[in-house]
């Protein structure tokens, strides 16, 4: 419950109409921010799995650079389907199969898309073509 209740918290800054957070120190600081990274950062959680949570988006930060607020609202969404899953009465192993399962076929599907694209930094038309915007078709940036 802790944990979803921070990737809740996190839900409501994502996107382009995400709400800033106003967290405020116990010396008076205050930072306004929608960065996921940053509010995690500033928090003092204290439950273990919510505090998962918090590594988790650190991770994706030191990793990627990006992300972060997505991983933390994607791992909540998960646990909430997982306290169902729990609540109809199906074992723990069970559900953490049936995800491990789903991931692999999500990127074995993931894989064969990129194969049919031929998604690589050598393919000039498919880079121009992502390139270009919906309004107009105009390029972006040249290739």
């Amino acid at each position: 419950m802790a944990a979803r209740t921070v990737a809740s918290l996190l839900k409501t800054s994502l996107g382009p109409k995400g709400m800033d957070k106003m967290l405020v120190s116990p010396d008076g600081d205050v930072i306004i921010t929608n960065d996921g990274a940053t509010i995690l950062e500033k928090m003092e959680i204290h439950h273990q799995t919510a505090k998962l949570l918090a590594e988790l988006s650190a991770s994706q930060d030191n990793e990627i650079g990006d992300g972060t607020t997505g991983v933390v609202v994607l791992a909540g969404a998960i646990l909430e389907q997982a306290q169902k899953l729990l609540d109809k009465g199906i074992h723990p192993l069970k559900i953490a199969d049936g995800f491990e399962r789903a991931c692999e076929i999500a990127v074995k599907r993931v894989n064969e898309i990129s194969e049919d694209l031929d998604i690589s930094k050598n393919n000039y038309e498919f880079l121009r073509k992502c390139a270009t915007t919906a309004l107009g078709s105009k390029v972006v940036s040249k290739c």
